[in-house]
């Protein structure tokens, strides 16, 4: 690691100065932060806030991900975008979105979906992930490559009214695949497009996932590691479920 005083710039010293005073972050978790890969898969509804705070609070790199393109029915929710952007690739939308928030970031754009066969080598460059795709295929690939990879992620799911995330920390807890075993059949459950979706549940949870990242990144704190947490926004009550590592799990017990 470099130097504080030859790392922090004074522009970034006046930039981070509330993220620096803070205890569990100071000066050591900024240069942390300023040196560290996030990968966000998705940019839409949950992507889009992740993006936004982890570019705002200081990661040196992000990579993004996603092959769709902006469309109007997207904007409630995927503040990344605006109206001017309908018809433009997501990746390039964040791309001029986050450059003019901070102008310094390192972005890498990938604008196609994760597969099984590119995912090992983007997920490979990167500290972190945040699984913040819309469905079931490509949160349990997600899974299964950063498990391999021992490669930590959040994930997240919302639907309606309704939330959940999950931080998973290969070796430390249980995956994803532990708690939901395997992918649904088709038609068993609705997508967002069927049930809706509350514009501000996706913000929450996205960052929630950043903040994962950051806590992860800056070892600080206590993460949702076993810990499955969902809210109700009709109600607005949070829950948390312990959950144990399945022992039986297909992904984990080959690690």
């Amino acid at each position: 690691m470099m130097e504080k005083s030859n790392f922090l710039t004074e522009r970034h010293k006046k930039l981070f100065h509330r993220h620096i005073i803070i205890p569990e972050i100071g000066e050591t978790g900024q240069i942390r932060l300023l040196q560290s890969r996030v990968l966000i898969v998705g940019l839409g509804g949950l992507g889009s806030p992740a993006l936004y705070y982890l570019a705002a609070c200081g990661v040196g790199e992000i990579g993004i991900v996603d092959s769709d393109r902006v469309e109007i029915s997207n904007l409630h929710r995927q503040i990344l975008h605006g109206e001017e952007d309908v018809g433009k690739e997501k990746t390039v939308s964040a791309r001029e979105s986050i450059m003019r928030l901070r102008p310094d970031i390192r972005l890498s754009l990938y604008p196609f979906r994760i597969t099984a066969a590119n995912a090992p080598e983007i997920i490979n460059r990167y500290d972190f992930v945040i699984e913040a795709t819309d469905n079931f295929e490509s949160k349990f690939l997600i899974n299964d490559v950063c498990v391999g990879l021992r490669k930590p992620f959040s994930h997240a799911g919302i639907s309606g009214m309704y939330g959940q995330a999950m931080t998973v920390v290969p070796e430390k807890g249980p995956c994803f695949r532990c708690v939901f075993d395997e992918v649904p059949a088709s038609g068993t459950v609705k997508t967002t497009a069927e049930t809706g979706v509350l514009g501000t549940v996706p913000g929450v949870f996205g960052i929630i996932q950043a903040t994962e990242a950051i806590k992860y990144l800056t070892n600080c704190g206590s993460l949702l590691t076993g810990r499955l947490l969902t809210w109700d926004a009709l109600s607005m009550t949070f829950r948390e479920i312990k959950l144990p590592p399945d022992k039986r799990c297909s992904v984990c017990r080959k690690v």
